[in-house]
This record gives C-alpha cells, structure tokens and sequence, in this order.
C-alpha cells in the first residue's frame, strides 16, 4: 500500500509544474557546492571530456560540456519551438486580441532591461556585448513559483506568464541567431535550408510520422552547427515544420512536444544548469557583482523586468488592444513582472555567448543567478502578500 502511494505521489510530482523548477534549484546548489570542493578538478575535467568521432568529412567531436549546451539545449530549443507554434495556433497567441498583451509585455520586459544593461555598460568595450543577457526569462523557474502559490492567485496570472514566457524566449531566440552567431558559412546555411523546405513540404503533404521531421532535423543541426549561427537554432527551425490542428485530436507537434516535455523539463535542462552553475567563486568574482556588467544584469532582471513589463502592459490595456488577465489587477501584474525576472537557463545561455573572457562569463552566470533568485523571492512574497491582504479584507 505504501509502495503504491509512493509511485502515486511520485507521478503527481512529474506531472506537476513545480517539479521541474525544485530538482533545477537542487542541481543549483549541487553544481554550486561540488565547484568549490575538493571535487571540482575532477568536475572540470569530465565536462572537458572529447566525446564523438571525426574525419575528414564528418566534424562530430566535442567535450561533454559542449554536447550539453549544443546538442542537449537544441532539443529544449525544439520544445520551445513546439510550445511556441501551438500557441501562435491555438493557443494564447491564435488571435490578435489575445496575443496582445502577453506579446506587448514581453517586448516591454525584453527591452528595457536591455537599455538598462547598456546604461551601465555604455563606454565599457569589454562588457558592453552583454546586453542580451537581462532580457530573458525562464518559463520552468518563473512557472514552478507561480505553481507553489497554487490558488493564492487568479488561474489567468499562469497563462499570461506562460504566454508572456514563451513570446520572450521567441525574442531570445531572434536575438541570438542575428547578434549572438559568428562568421557564417553559407554553404552550410544552403545545406539546412534546403532540408527545411523539404520538411515544409512534408508538412504541406501531409506526412505525420515525427521519424520523417526528426531524422532530417538532426541534419540541419549539424549543418547550422557548421554555419556559424548557434546550434540550438535549429530546434527552433524543426518545430516550426510539425503539424498541428486547432481540434481535439492529437497531432505530431502535440505528440512530440508531451514527449519531450518531461525529458527536457526533469533531465535536459538540470543538467544544462548543472554543468553551467558550477562556478568556483572567488573573491575577484563577488566583486563582479557591483562591476558594471554585474549592476547591469541584476538591475535589467529585477528591475527591468518588472517595470518593463507592467508598463507595456498598461500601454496596450489603455490604448483598447486588450485587457487584463480574468480575475487579475494591476498589483498582480507587477509580481508577475518581477517573477519574469527569473532569467537563468536563457540569460545563462546568453551569457556564454557573450564572452570570450572565461572569468566575465563565471562573473556574468553569478549575477545571473543572484538577479533570478532576488526577482523570484520578490515575486512570490510580494504575491503571497497580496493574497493575504485580500483574505482579510474578505473576512
């Protein structure tokens, strides 16, 4: 009986939104507590581990830490792309009335974080690339808090967060492949259109089976991997072809994206966060945190985010182009606000594109994780509090 009850509270805690966003926070502070241990070279050295084969015509030899961010990210990348097409159809972004303010409060929580960045970095050449770095924010973390205050808040404030999320790793996405990819090859660009058209033409044709759109999909990794345009771009690209419908019956994106759900959410993206949180600290690097690099994330994610998007939200609200989350007010918004301040897994990602410098990188991933976790303690006791206050005015 007690077996049965422990599969049972296991299966809910895989099925709930907040089970991903707690085994991230332990591979955190695991990451976090091996790097400045006694196990750290051994750490360092299994992420510098070559894995693969190569020859003359075929380049598939990597470390382990760049299969992870490359190879294991453009199946996260691909999840997003899949979340991202089945709301532009049926989802939350499928009309434009609804599509408005979650669109308009990410580009406000995008934006502004980015100019505050570049305020603080403006005549700094070292640090001044870093401007994307601020503009993200992470579904999993930001949806996991919003799930703990369970009914403290209107069930609408966790689709607008979620749409808002994954508008914003839209923009992320657009920002990467355009200012974050080195010299292109074309060559290899022509290679990975070419497979693309032909999928869009399998999804014109009608073909469903995802073997047809996968196996393809891993060539037009290898080719954008090649080009000089970041690898995980090509999830994106693959998503984009799946067909879906707007009826009840499950389609090939809807079957591929529950089946990756729970790989990316439980495996890909802690281990992404293990193998890049696992930062030695020093006291050169604290400091970073007041440096301007440092100033320009932290304020961006806390700051930025919030105000951002609370206030393009209040614009597209006034102006008629749509209206509040059902159920939801002003003060609400703003906590969700802070909540997208949670940037990690993409301002992480950013941040490794970022640099050249080893050091500005470990600096830039710490204040990362300093702006993610003040912006996440913020948004839930700041929530938590407004839930309060409305349950003693109803008593």
């Amino acid at each position: 009986m007690n077996k049965r009850i422990n599969l049972q509270s296991f299966k809910q805690f895989l099925a709930s939104s907040t089970g991903g966003g707690i085994i991230l926070f332990i591979c955190v502070i695991l990451a976090l507590f091996m790097a400045n241990s006694p196990w750290s070279e051994g750490l360092n050295s299994l992420f510098s581990t070559v894995v693969g084969f190569e020859n003359e015509s075929v380049q598939l030899s990597y470390s382990i830490k760049q299969w992870i961010d490359d190879g294991l990210m453009a199946i996260f990348f691909l999840l997003v792309g899949l979340e991202i097409k089945r709301e532009l159809v049926e989802g939350e972004l499928s009309s434009p009335r609804q599509a408005a303010l979650p669109i308009f409060a990410a580009l406000g929580g995008a934006i502004l974080p980015a100019l505050i960045y570049t305020a603080f970095n403006f005549n700094q050449p070292f640090s001044q690339h870093g401007w994307g770095i601020p503009m993200a924010t992470d579904i999993a973390f930001a949806l996991a808090v919003i799930s703990m205050l369970g009914k403290k808040t209107p069930a609408s404030l966790k689709i607008f967060l979620a749409a808002l999320a994954i508008v914003d790793d839209l923009l992320a996405i657009l920002v990467i492949a355009v200012f974050y990819s080195s010299d292109l090859h074309f060559t290899y660009l022509l290679y990975a259109g070419g497979i693309f058209i032909l999928l869009l033409l399998f999804n014109r044709l009608g073909v469903k089976s995802l073997l047809a759109y996968i196996i393809p999909g891993l060539f037009i990794w290898y080719f954008i991997h090649h080009s000089g345009i970041h690898a995980t771009i090509a999830g994106v690209l693959v998503a984009m072809t799946l067909p879906t419908t707007v009826d009840d019956k499950e389609s090939p994106l809807e079957k591929l994206e529950h089946l990756l759900a729970r790989p990316v959410n439980f495996i890909i993206i802690p281990i992404f966060a293990f193998a890049n949180t696992a930062i030695t600290l020093h006291s050169e690097m604290i400091g970073g945190l007041t440096s301007t690099m440092g100033l320009g994330i932290i304020v961006g994610l806390i700051v930025g985010k919030s105000i951002g998007i609370l206030g393009t939200s209040w614009i597209c609200v006034k102006s008629g182009l749509s209206k509040l989350p059902e159920g939801a007010g002003w003060k609400h918004l703003f906590g969700v606000g802070l909540l997208g301040g949670i940037g990690f897994t993409m301002s992480i990602f950013i941040s490794m594109l970022s640099f050249n410098d080893p050091i500005l990188v470990e600096e830039a991933k710490l204040a990362v994780l300093t702006g993610s976790l003040v912006s996440g303690l913020l948004g839930y006791l700041y929530l938590s509090g407004l839930a309060k206050k409305k349950e003693i005015r109803v008593q």
